[in-house]
């Protein structure tokens, strides 16, 4: 009889052990279709002039259609314009939404922490085409203008419940002799929040952030909202700005235009998937 249901128990094993690969294999399928076909058709449009030069013209891209050639340009307008809100951006959002968490990791069991913590959650499932609705209200109608100060703080708004999140939980798992020592040694909650607990938690910190970053960069509907777009290099805050996803959707809609959504879409990828490698590396080196 025991040898009956030790025979049952490992075929039940081996069944749910096959099952669950079956279904982790046709969960990856559409990932590896996506990331082939992308790779396939962008790769061999990144050159030095793709990341150098701005958007071409829908005539120059006709014309050289119709010469059989290359489509002139790439798409530096749209990654410098990316790097300038997500800057702007980070220099905000990162130390608020540092000390948001922190607070929350100190204060959970208050009312007021419970309710932050609830705006925290509700901001995070909020669709990003309505806070592009919003910053517009907020932001681009009382400056009179489309601006990459209204792409950045879209950004911020979205990026903020991310590092909350992560500084809150990566605070709560640090040993609580850890902050015991510091008050013990005369120090106060806020310098041994600062001088010890925030140090040590770095590792996860950081990582919420390249998380957070990974997460907005490819951002298209906010962007539409408050920068609008640029078909050339801009380097002005007060101005529409470009960025790689509002890049992509002008492509879409131009037939001339259109070959150049894959190199664009793969520059995406690519630095989203550093990001993401990046992250993983320094929670191992911090970690250990």
């Amino acid at each position: 009889m025991n040898n009956l249901k030790i025979k049952k128990r490992l075929v039940q094993d081996k069944f749910m052990c096959w099952g669950v690969c079956l279904l982790a294999t046709l969960t990856a399928i559409p990932l590896f279709a996506i990331l082939g076909k992308v790779l396939l058709s962008g790769y061999d449009q990144l050159s030095w002039s793709f990341f150098t030069e701005p958007t071409p013209t829908a005539y120059k891209a006709m014309k050289a259609i119709e010469a059989g050639e290359p489509i002139p340009g790439g798409i530096a307008n749209g990654i410098i314009g990316t790097m300038i809100m997500l800057g702007m951006a980070v220099v905000v959002a990162v130390p608020l939404g540092i000390l948001c968490g922190a607070f929350l990791a100190e204060n959970s069991k208050t009312r007021f922490a419970q309710f932050v913590s609830y705006l925290t959650d509700l901001l995070q499932g909020t669709p990003s085409v309505i806070i592009g609705i919003i910053t517009y209200v907020w932001v681009v109608v009382p400056m009179k203008g489309y601006s990459a100060i209204a792409g950045s703080v879209a950004l911020c708004i979205m990026m903020l419940p991310l590092i909350v999140r992560s500084t809150e939980e990566t605070l709560k798992i640090l040993p609580a002799s850890l902050k015991e020592a510091g008050l013990a040694l005369g120090g106060n909650k806020a310098r041994v929040m600062m001088k010890v607990q925030l140090p040590s938690a770095f590792g996860g910190i950081f990582t919420g952030v390249l998380l957070a970053i990974s997460r907005v960069i490819g951002e298209t509907a906010p962007l539409m909202f408050t920068a609008l777009g640029c078909s050339f290099v801009r380097f002005a805050v007060d101005k529409p700005i470009s960025a790689v996803p509002l890049l992509i959707w002008e492509f879409f809609n131009d037939p001339n235009l259109q070959e150049l959504i894959w190199g664009a879409s793969l520059f995406l990828l690519l630095f989203v998937l550093l990001l993401n490698l990046l992250s993983k590396y320094i929670a191992k080196k911090w970690n250990q």
